[in-house]
């Protein structure tokens, strides 16, 4: 119900980047600027000042954001209100997610998704991205979220979200000292990385081939199963890690970590829904347009 366009806008606001709301918006970068300048005409204010490749909110922009802001979550909870009329059915309804989307992205969305649908009975687990996927074919799911590039003929495939793998290390450490490297530096790094079956380290390794690094000459000092044991290390070591931006908002916020760029070199990946192909759940499709409303409202 929240207008495409004012949706849009809103995150590019959130992101000030055309580039990153395209791809979170799964739009091109055209059509985001189309969409944006439509609205500027229709409001006959100009809502971004263009510097160079950074954009920022104009005063306007400002104000619109704030309505913004209260219209999505005005339709947010519209939204779940109705639901209520529409929802007294129950049922069961067996959800499976990859680390980084269990313990960063999903638990906000569940809690609203239980508070508009309290009779619908949910159970939750976690696991890597290869567990999941074999969970859901062993029928022990009804709906995954998963982070890899993995595409097995029997799953069903279907976008979520963009999210993107960045490079830390704890703020003033020696790996920390430059903000911004070559791709070949990174063979001198001592790195942590994910296990074996981590959606994360699939598109890492991935992104790093197509750039020309190969796993084996990675300096690899340690692997570990999950973001968080990755930071707590990270903030007592002299290494950094590739993680998942929603998995170091808060210490990127605190400057317990920095980021460190590398030259030519962003990695993105696509978060997605799995299910079973030909095997079709009502409620699991609920969830599943439940959860592409409610993400980008937050």
């Amino acid at each position: 119900m929240f207008d495409f366009r004012l949706k849009v806008f809103y995150t590019v606001a959130q992101k000030l980047s055309f580039t990153k709301a395209a791809q979170a918006l799964f739009i091109s970068q055209p059509a985001v600027t189309k969409h944006i300048r439509e609205l500027e005409q229709h409001l006959g204010v100009g809502l971004f000042r263009r510097n160079g490749n950074s954009i920022s909110l104009t005063a306007a922009g400002q104000l619109l954001m704030q309505h913004a802001q209260k219209i999505a979550e005005a339709y947010a909870l519209l939204e779940n209100e109705m639901a209520q009329f529409s929802s007294t059915a129950g049922g069961h309804l067996r959800i499976g997610a990859s680390t980084t989307l269990a313990q960063y992205v999903l638990p906000g969305i569940l809690a609203r998704f239980k508070t508009a649908h309290p009779s619908v009975d949910v159970s939750f687990i976690t696991g890597n991205s290869e567990q999941i996927e074999q969970r859901l074919m062993q029928e022990k799911l009804d709906l995954g979220v998963v982070e890899g590039n993995s595409h097995h003929p029997q799953i069903m495939y279907e976008p979520f979200s963009r999210d993107e793998i960045v490079l830390v290390a704890r703020t003033g450490s020696r790996q920390s000292r430059k903000a911004e490297i070559q791709p070949a530096e990174l063979l001198e790094m001592p790195l942590v990385l994910r296990e074996q079956g981590s959606g994360t380290r699939d598109v890492l390794l991935e992104s790093l081939s197509e750039a020309g690094l190969h796993a084996k000459d990675l300096k690899a000092e340690l692997m570990l199963e999950s973001s968080e044991s990755i930071k707590q290390y990270l903030l007592h070591a002299d290494c950094a890690a590739f993680l998942s931006v929603h998995s170091v908002a808060r210490e990127l916020r605190q400057r317990e970590l920095t980021v460190i760029d590398i030259k030519g070199l962003e990695i993105y990946r696509t978060f997605q829904f799995i299910t079973l192909r030909g095997q079709s759940s009502s409620l699991a499709e609920q969830f599943r347009k439940f959860c592409l409303r409610h993400y980008n409202l937050r």
